[in-house]
């Protein structure tokens, strides 16, 4: 019987009791039925981190599972010799029964609860307290689910005395009440001053906001009346562009049309002349005498001059050209109004002075605001390798085939995100080696070379924690800051892209403190990784 029972626990799965159907092994070792497992699972997709339920280890990502043979080819031979799952009911806590406070997924019905442990257990998990003498003094008594009323709250003692005055149970340690009185007076005393300073604090703040009330207004009307006067100079100076263009349009226009009409009052002139001489040849061919006819002939020139046009006019746009060039200039306005009008959102948008939220305090904290990030191939040096849907970065032998792309960084070992990170964002970077910078950087940083406009952290578009062996350094426009710390594989990136907030994290079983930087970010920014030394990688993580 021991045995089956044995065999039965080797074989079942921790969430349903049952015998395992289709097992699956996750990576701390432990199996269980692969249904059991995703659905537990999918409950904690919100949270980005999975666990074991029985050792609690984390697992960033979600581990894929895959069906462990052996596991099911031992199941299927027990199922022959006979062994199987355990009847649904007969041990299983139901709605009116006491549930094992050890057990995880479907719970057993607890055999005892203990005084001391305040919890209840099933046979299996109770069995410690009959072998292990850390619990003798351990005191069991009949499943309950109300064991705290049976403690006093404030001595953590068992209530083991009954006073028949007030009828109800006392633990057994009592004081006068003058002498209780005296203490709660120190209290009360130490409550009341921690109050006003509270109060006297919290005053300050009212204060302090009410100031910052009257400094927004003051700075919010100042910037209304000074952008609305230079808004109005800038429609005055168009208007007067506007103006000047119409002005000199008209006085060339005048001045051609003066010239055609000039030139065409000369042809007209030389048309009427030409008009009188034809009329006297016309008058000197009708005359019936030779002598008048010869006589008067040499009077007039010897040639006349040839009646092709002398006027060549070609295909002219006239004004035209000046259309076009006031359409670029608008063209050009419109661009350049796009793109201030990015810039006067985005530092309107970041006016946030005192009531952003605080930065977290735990790990967990930082992972509410988790953000998935994958590299950009066509930022990526050509000995930089990118594998795992991109979220892998390896320093490369040989030349990667990447195609040309104007973005790619052509000397230095880097490589950028194709997220743009604003608002509040956190990510992990994980990697091997022991030279390795983590940063983030503006879009617009230098890719060409290997000059400081474009190496993380040697330029005021970029800001990097560089690590060498064993020593952090921050690196911000070529300046450089020393910075002791624990040194992990692993460090957290916190950034408040409004508050102008970026921090670094020593992250492994706490989070330490690395570098904090606060500054105004006026581009949205993009995480910067890496210059790698060596063949190390580099993983950024969720």
């Amino acid at each position: 019987m021991e045995q089956n029972q044995l065999d039965r626990e080797t074989v079942s799965c921790p969430i349903c009791l049952d015998l395992l159907k289709n097992p699956v092994t996750i990576p701390c070792g432990h199996s269980y039925c692969m249904s059991c497992i995703e659905t537990h699972w999918d409950e904690e997709d919100q949270r980005r981190i999975h666990s074991c339920p029985q050792c609690r280890e984390t697992f960033i990502p979600r581990p894929a599972v895959k069906k462990n043979t052996m596991f099911a080819a031992l199941v299927e031979q027990m199922r022959k010799t006979g062994l199987q799952a355990a009847p649904a009911d007969h041990c299983y806590a139901g709605p009116e029964d006491v549930a094992c406070d050890s057990c995880t997924g479907r719970k057993l019905k607890a055999r005892k609860s203990c005084l001391i442990c305040l919890a209840s257990f099933c046979e299996k998990h109770l069995q410690p307290h009959y072998d292990s003498a850390a619990f003798q003094k351990h005191k069991l008594v009949e499943p309950s689910n109300n064991l705290q009323e049976n403690f006093c709250s404030k001595h953590d003692k068992l209530l083991e005395i009954f006073c028949r005055t007030d009828q109800k149970c006392i633990c057994h340690e009592t004081v006068s009440a003058a002498a209780e009185r005296t203490v709660r007076q120190r209290e009360l005393e130490e409550r009341r001053g921690n109050i006003q300073q509270m109060i006297q604090d919290q005053e300050k703040d009212v204060k302090l906001l009410q100031q910052e009330v009257k400094s927004i207004n003051r700075s919010a009307d100042k910037t209304v009346e000074d952008s609305e006067k230079i808004f109005t100079d800038m429609i005055r100076l168009l208007q007067k562009s506007s103006s000047d263009v119409k002005q000199k349009i008209r006085s060339q226009q005048e001045t051609e049309v003066s010239r055609v009409k000039d030139v065409q009052k000369k042809l007209q002139q030389e048309i009427t002349e030409l008009k009188r001489k034809d009329a006297e040849l016309d008058q000197l061919s009708h005359t019936e005498y030779h002598n008048q006819f010869l006589l008067n002939y040499p009077s007039l020139p010897p040639r006349e001059p040839k009646g092709s046009s002398s006027i060549n006019i070609r295909p002219l746009r006239h004004f035209e050209d000046v259309t076009a060039a006031v359409l670029e200039l608008r063209d050009i306005l419109q661009d350049i109004k796009r793109d201030s009008w990015t810039n006067i959102s985005l530092m309107v948008g970041e006016v946030d002075v005192l009531l952003s939220e605080p930065e977290p305090k735990s790990r967990a904290g930082f992972l509410k605001y988790s953000c998935e990030i994958t590299l950009d191939p066509n930022t990526a040096n050509t000995k930089l390798g990118l594998s795992e849907g991109n979220r892998k970065v390896t320093r490369m032998n040989q030349p990667q085939s990447f195609s040309s792309h104007p973005d790619r960084f052509t000397k230095t070992l880097q490589v950028l995100s194709r997220e743009s990170l604003t608002g509040r964002c956190y990510w992990e970077v994980k990697w091997r080696g022991f030279c390795v910078s983590i940063a983030v950087a503006h879009k617009d940083i230098s890719r060409v070379g290997d000059g400081n406009e474009c190496r993380f952290g040697y330029n005021d578009r970029s800001w990097a924690l560089v690590r060498f062996q064993t020593d952090f350094q921050f690196v911000h426009n070529r300046t450089s800051t020393s910075i002791s710390g624990p040194v992990s594989c692993r460090v957290g990136v916190y950034l408040d892209h409004r508050a102008g907030l970026l921090s670094f994290y020593s992250v492994s079983e706490t989070m330490t403190l690395l570098h904090r930087v606060q500054t105004r970010f006026t581009q949205p920014l993009y995480t910067a990784t890496p210059q790698i030394c060596y063949t190390k990688t580099l993983i950024p993580t969720k």
